[in-house]
Formats: structure tokens, sequence, C-alpha cells
């Protein structure tokens, strides 16, 4: 019996942006992992209505956010760590470029399902199973 290959893992979900003089503002976006790119994930921020410029998209390691749901987790650009928002148990995801700084909060709940379901399609440990060496090395050599 052969083995089916891990799938993609998606979830749409309603951040809160937070802004320094209080108010919050609700940014929908999607959490994504790729097997092929297993030690990441990638969060795409849909452009607003009527804005023609492209999605906005980070990426960073997902250890990263699993430490930051149970305690505060990175250093420089990204920062995760627990906390209690308005509407209950969030995470926080702190973001920082040389275009500005923005604080979100990413229901709870609703990451670490996201977070169990990438892990259910590639355990922790299991990453470099899943990286294509050959082909990394190939590319780096064509540059």
């Amino acid at each position: 019996m052969g083995q089916t290959s891990p799938a993609q893992v998606q979830a749409e979900v309603a951040l809160t942006l937070v802004a320094p003089d209080g108010v919050a503002l609700e940014v929908q976006a999607t959490l994504r992992y790729e097997p092929a790119d297993p030690y990441a994930v990638h969060v795409v921020f849909a452009a607003a209505e009527g804005v023609d410029e492209p999605c906005v998209s980070w990426s960073f390691a997902r250890q990263l956010l699993v430490d930051g749901v149970r305690e505060p987790a990175g250093i420089g650009d990204v920062r995760v760590w627990p906390w209690s928002g308005q509407s209950g148990p969030v995470v926080a995801l702190a973001l920082t470029s040389p275009d500005g700084h923005a604080l979100f909060e990413v229901p709870r709940r609703t990451l670490e399902s996201f977070l169990q379901r990438t892990f259910d399609e590639v355990p922790a440990g299991g990453e470099t199973a899943q990286l294509d060496l050959d082909a990394v090395v190939g590319a780096l050599l064509r540059r």
C-alpha cells in the first residue's frame, strides 16, 4: 500500500490589527503551510477591497508559532506571544519591516487548529523527509 503525499494546509482567518491608539481593525488573511517548505508557515494578507496592490505575504518558522502559543517567542522581525484580547484568548503576532510595525491578534483556537493540521500532514521531526535537497542544490548551482 503506497503512502500519500502530505497536503497543503490552509485556513482563512480574521486577524485583528491593533493600532497604536487602541483602535482594532479586522484584517482578512490566509494561514498557509506547504509540505514542500516544511519548516515554514506563510501568512498572506488580503488586499483591501478596491486596492490594486498585491497581497502581502510573511513567512516564518512553524516552530515559532508553536512556541508563541504558549510563551513569548521570536526576536527581530517576527515575535509571537499568548495574550488575552477583547474577544478572549489570542496569540499576538508582531511584525516589523523597514516600512513599519504591525501588531495582530490571532484567535488562539484557530491557530492551534491550523498548527495541528500541519503536524497531521508533516509531523515534528519529519520535515527533512519532505525536502528535495537535490532540487535545492540544483537551483543554487544554476544561479
